[in-house]
Parts: C-alpha cells; sequence; structure tokens
C-alpha cells in the first residue's frame, strides 16, 4: 500500500485517475484521484460494493469529501455531478465512482481543480474510509478555465 504520511511541501503530488468531464462545455476534467485514495478506493469497493463522493458546503466535514456506498446518500437538484472516476485496474469490468457536490460549493469553488488524496488520520464519522484510521482531503489548484 502507499505511504499515507504527507509529503512534503515540496513533493508534487499527482493523478492517478482523472475523472471524465461531466459539465456541458468543459474540455478539461475537474476532479483526480491519487494513487493511494485509487487503492484505498478499490478495497472499500470490495468491501461496501459500488461506491459515490459527495462534497458539501457545510459545516463540520464539510471540507472533507465523504465517500458513500452508492445510493446511500441522496443527491438532488442542489447537487452536481462533478464528474465519474473509473477506479478498475487496466483490463477489468468498470468500478465507476460519481463524485458529486453541492451547488453552492460548486459555485464558490468555480475555478477549482480538485485532487483527493488518502492521509492518515479520522475520517468523517459517516464516510466509508472513517474505520480505518485514513481520511480523504483534497488538494486543490486554482484553474483559469475548464475549456480548451
Amino acid at each position: 500500500m502507499t505511504d499515507l504520511s504527507t509529503p512534503p511541501p515540496d513533493v508534487p503530488v499527482t493523478a492517478a485517475v482523472e475523472a471524465t468531464i461531466t459539465i456541458p462545455g468543459e474540455t478539461r476534467s475537474r476532479v483526480a484521484l491519487t494513487l493511494a485514495t485509487v487503492e484505498l478506493l478499490r478495497s472499500l469497493w470490495e468491501e461496501h460494493g459500488p461506491l459515490m463522493f459527495h462534497q458539501s458546503g457545510g459545516c463540520c466535514d464539510g471540507s472533507s469529501p465523504m465517500c458513500f456506498p452508492a445510493g446511500e446518500f441522496i443527491t438532488s437538484d442542489q447537487d452536481v455531478l462533478l464528474g465519474r472516476l473509473d477506479i478498475a485496474p487496466t483490463g477489468e469490468p468498470e468500478q465507476v465512482i460519481d463524485f458529486w457536490i453541492s451547488a453552492e460549493q460548486f459555485e464558490y469553488w468555480s475555478h477549482t481543480a480538485l485532487l483527493i488524496d488518502t492521509v492518515k488520520g479520522r475520517g468523517g464519522g459517516f464516510s466509508a474510509e472513517a474505520p480505518r484510521g485514513v481520511r480523504f482531503i483534497i488538494r486543490s489548484e486554482l484553474m483559469e478555465s475548464f475549456s480548451a
């Protein structure tokens, strides 16, 4: 398994999986996963079955993406499908995880690309990774545009 210690600030954290584009008119992905996150999600998929992410804009765990078994968190027209991430190894059947964000948070982060990473620490109370002593975090990058 990947080392989950926080890398020094001068060491870049890179994407292992980029989401498909789901926002009409855009040509660049808004969300990606690190290798550590992909590995953890594959393990969680084995345990829980299909998964989903939701990023709220509220208090408490609002700054951490929450992972749930698919359908356990009910989305509405107040949520935006930010991307779809296939975590399956090459040549294996798809394992697609939808990444949702509240419309309010989407507006606030409209110029931000999100990289979902995994670090040691206490996860969100209801998030699937919480019992494992790790948590998902967002590493963000400001973008001028999501179209070419």
